[in-house]
């Protein structure tokens, strides 16, 4: 098929620069670069599983968690609002 398409100065001499270098037709690595980046664009990006450590921190001698409006008026105070 043809059909125009515009490049970006930068675009259009890295890939002169590299169809010299391979021997190729400009057009046969446009049409490559243009697979192998479509098929990147197709697949989804792999995300890694976000993961935090976990540390046993318990509880200050004195505080229970049994009542916790008990808990709070110690830590935060009687007058806290």
């Amino acid at each position: 098929m043809r059909t125009t398409l515009t490049l970006d100065h930068d675009v259009a001499d890295k890939t002169r620069v590299l169809a010299r270098r391979l021997g190729k037709p400009f057009k046969a690595v446009v049409n490559e670069a243009l697979r192998l980046g479509l098929e990147q664009v197709e697949k989804p990006m792999k995300q890694q599983p976000y993961k935090t450590q976990s540390h046993a921190m318990g509880l200050r001698q004195g505080y229970s968690l049994d009542n916790i409006q008990e808990l709070l008026a110690q830590v935060e105070g009687e007058d806290f609002r």
